[in-house]
C-alpha cells in the first residue's frame, strides 16, 4: 500500500476507535444487538408522587436488564426538559423515554434525536407535532374519563330518574394531550344529562378551554373553585365536581371545606380524581374525596421498558392500538393499559395488587 494511503487508513481507524471509546455511538443498535448503554428517562416533575414512582420503576427495570438509566426531572419547566433531552442526545444515550411537560414543545429536540438515530418512546403523555415519536405507552385515557363520568351518574342516581343536580367541571392541562381524552370521555357520559337539564352547570363553564387547569396545578384549581362557589353557589349547593386528577381534587376539596362543606349538615359533593395518589386514597377513606382512577404505573413502566428493550435488541415492541393516537404528524403505535375506578367500597384492590400497604393507608 502506498505510504499516504496507509497513513490515511490508520488515521481513520484511530478516529473510529476514539469515537467508540467516548461512547458517541448515538443510539445505533443493530437488530439482535446486545443490551447495554444508557437510556434517557425525561420525566416532567417531582411535585407529583406518581412521576417519581414512574421514573424510579423504569430506571430499576432497565438497569435489571443491563442498561444504565439517565433519569432527569424537568420541574414542570419546558426549557429544563428540552435542555435535559439535548444533553442526553449529546452524551449518546441509546433511547429516550419522555413524559412531556408541554406536548408541543419538543419537535426540534426530537429531530436532533432522530438525526442521531435515537428512538423515542412517548410515556403516558403523547408528544404532539413530531414525526419522530416511535411508540407510545399509556392507559386507555378516554376510558379514564368515562369511569369518572359514570361514577357521578351512578352515585347521583341519574339513571333512576333522580335530579336535577348541580355539577361543576374541571379538566387537566391544555398542553397535555391526555387532558382532552379524559374530558371527552367524561363528557360523553355527562353531556346527555346536561342537555336534559338533569345536571346543571350553574357557572355556565362547560367547554374544555373554560375548565382546563394549567400544569394540573391544585392551587389553580382551588382558586377557581373558590370563585365558582362565591359567584354561583351563594344560595344553592354543588352536588358533584368532575375532577380529572387527585392533585386537582385536593385543591377543590380545600375550597369546599373553606366555605363549610363537610361540616354540620352541609355534605361534601361527589368529587372524582385520578392516579390513586396516597393523599387522595386517605381522603377517600376519610369520607372526603369520593373516587379516584387507579392506573398501575408499575405496569406502565414495564410496558415502556419492554418497548425500549425490543427496539434496541431487534425484538417486536408490544402494541395494541395503531389507530387512535394521531399526534398531528403521524399515528403513533401505542400500548394501552386498562384503568380501574376506586372508591371506599373497593379500595382494597390497591392492597391486593401491592400498590400500597395497609400501614401506608393508616
Amino acid at each position: 500500500m502506498h505510504r499516504s494511503y496507509r497513513v490515511l487508513a490508520l488515521l481513520a481507524l484511530a478516529l473510529a476507535l476514539a469515537a467508540t471509546a467516548c461512547g458517541r455511538t448515538y443510539g445505533v443498535t443493530t437488530p439482535g444487538g446486545e443490551r447495554g448503554g444508557t437510556i434517557g428517562l425525561a420525566m416532567p416533575t417531582k411535585s407529583s408522587e406518581r412521576w417519581i414512582a414512574d421514573g424510579n420503576n423504569m430506571a430499576k427495570q432497565f438497569e435489571a436488564l443491563g442498561y444504565k438509566a439517565d433519569l432527569q426531572y424537568g420541574d414542570n419547566v419546558v426549557e429544563n426538559q428540552v435542555s435535559q433531552i439535548e444533553n442526553m442526545i449529546t452524551k449518546g444515550d441509546k433511547l429516550l423515554v419522555v413524559a412531556a411537560i408541554d406536548a408541543t414543545s419538543l419537535t426540534n429536540v426530537l429531530q436532533q434525536a432522530a438525526d442521531a438515530n435515537i428512538k423515542v418512546i412517548s410515556y403516558d403523555r403523547l408528544i404532539r407535532g413530531s414525526k419522530n415519536v416511535d411508540y407510545y405507552a399509556t392507559f386507555d385515557n378516554f376510558k379514564v374519563g368515562v369511569l369518572q363520568g359514570s361514577y357521578i351518574v351512578d352515585k347521583l342516581g341519574l339513571k333512576a330518574g333522580k335530579g336535577p343536580f348541580n355539577i361543576e367541571l374541571f379538566a387537566g392541562s391544555p398542553d397535555d394531550n391526555n387532558a382532552g381524552f379524559f374530558f371527552r370521555g367524561a363528557m360523553s357520559v355527562l353531556q346527555p344529562y346536561i342537555d336534559k337539564g338533569r345536571l346543571k352547570v350553574k357557572s355556565g363553564q362547560t367547554k374544555f378551554a373554560q375548565v382546563a387547569t394549567l400544569r394540573w396545578d391544585g392551587g389553580l384549581a382551588q382558586s377557581r373553585m373558590d370563585n365558582l362557589l362565591s359567584k354561583a353557589y351563594t344560595t344553592e349547593s354543588v352536588d358533584a365536581v368532575l375532577s380529572p386528577y387527585d392533585g386537582i381534587s385536593i385543591g377543590i376539596l380545600s375550597a369546599l371545606k373553606g366555605v363549610g362543606y363537610g361540616s354540620g349538615s352541609k355534605a361534601l359533593p361527589i368529587v372524582t380524581g385520578q392516579d390513586a395518589e396516597l393523599a387522595s386514597v386517605k381522603s377517600i377513606l376519610a369520607g372526603e374525596q369520593t373516587q379516584t382512577v387507579y392506573k398501575d404505573t408499575r405496569e406502565l413502566a414495564k410496558i415502556a421498558v419492554r418497548m425500549g428493550d425490543a427496539v434496541l435488541t431487534g425484538g417486536k415492541p408490544p402494541v395494541n392500538d395503531t389507530k387512535q393516537y394521531d399526534n398531528g404528524a403521524r399515528v403513533v403505535p401505542a400500548y394501552l393499559l386498562q384503568p380501574v375506578s376506586v372508591d371506599k367500597g373497593n379500595y382494597k384492590v390497591l392492597l391486593d395488587t401491592g400498590y400500597y400497604t395497609a400501614a401506608q393507608l393508616r
